[in-house]
């Protein structure tokens, strides 16, 4: 655990005070590669409500944000046909540290550079709190996961896969 128990201010969290969405902090040691999976086990959280924002392109390189539990993947495919799109991939950590404005490890949904469509693994929403990325890396947020549909517009879709 890191020294501090507060973080400075991120886009996300300004963005979320200035809503007045409520939230507490979690702060730990980023490891490079441990993903949402590391910091559930650090912070003794379930992985299912640890919440990975994963930033996407469809087929014509249009960015999109996902929203997926932190023990799942997404199927693309399944993805691609309930956005009626033809594809969708993952975009290259430099394109999406550019579409959002976050490194990657570090990525929250709120405050992004861009203004991306927001598509949420619709189990999320039964969950009743959410862990998510407050915009840096090693930091997460604890809020209710209807913030993401009243903030974002997220899109409930099912696209979950087991990893």
């Amino acid at each position: 655990m890191a020294k501090k128990d507060h973080a400075s201010e991120t886009p996300a969290t300004q963005l979320l005070k200035a809503h007045q969405v409520a939230f507490t902090e979690h702060l730990y040691d980023y490891v490079e590669h441990g993903g949402a999976q590391h910091s559930a086990q650090v912070l003794g959280f379930d992985p299912f409500t640890v919440v990975k924002t994963l930033v996407m392109q469809d087929q014509d390189a249009k960015p999109l944000l996902v929203l997926m539990h932190g023990n799942r993947k997404v199927s693309t495919k399944s993805l691609a046909r309930q956005m009626g799109a033809k594809s969708v991939e993952p975009c290259k950590p430099e394109v999406a540290n550019r579409h959002s404005g976050y490194l990657v490890g570090g990525t929250s949904p709120f405050g992004t550079r861009k203004a991306m469509p927001v598509y949420i693994e619709e189990s999320i929403l039964g969950l009743p709190e959410i862990a998510i990325n407050g915009g840096r890396r090693g930091y997460l947020v604890r809020l209710d996961p209807q913030a993401c549909v009243a903030l974002l517009g997220a899109k409930p879709v099912q696209c979950a896969l087991a990893e």
